[in-house]
């Protein structure tokens, strides 16, 4: 499965994310090194330090799919409540059935536009999968 459907990125420190991807996580980063020979530094803690770290920024807001409720969460990530296409910073189209996510994400500052969802869900996608890449200008 794609890594969007239980983590999207939607705002500069501000994240949602399907509450079972937290961690601890098994994380391998990888960066160029010497004589086009790789480096690979093993990294094993919580989603939010990893996340925090990789953007070296002092903390990153976590946003759980469906409040953080077990039950409403899993109905919700069903439904890709974590799969938000994020058209700007703080900005994001969900599906209007995930209302609680949408609810949850209002109350951290995000801006959430809703579509119907009632045929696209059924194709087994969410809003960011079911798009494609844009080129934005500078303002």
């Amino acid at each position: 499965m794609h890594l969007d459907t239980v983590f999207t990125m939607v705002d500069y420190d501000k994240f949602v994310v399907h509450p079972g991807v937290e961690g601890p996580l098994n994380v391998y980063e990888i960066t160029p090194g010497a004589k086009n020979q790789l480096k690979v530094r093993y990294i094993h803690d919580v989603l939010d330090h990893v996340l925090a770290a990789a953007l070296k920024l002092p903390k990153v807001d976590l946003i759980k799919c469906g409040g953080g409720d077990r039950i409403i969460s899993g109905r919700e990530q069903w439904n890709d409540g974590s799969n938000m296409l994020a058209v700007a910073p703080g900005r994001v189209i969900s599906y209007e059935r995930n209302y609680v996510s949408n609810s949850v994400m209002r109350k951290h500052g995000i801006d959430v536009t809703t579509i119907p969802s009632s045929e696209l869900s059924r194709g087994r996608g969410g809003p960011r999968c079911m798009s494609m890449p844009l080129n934005r200008e500078e303002p």
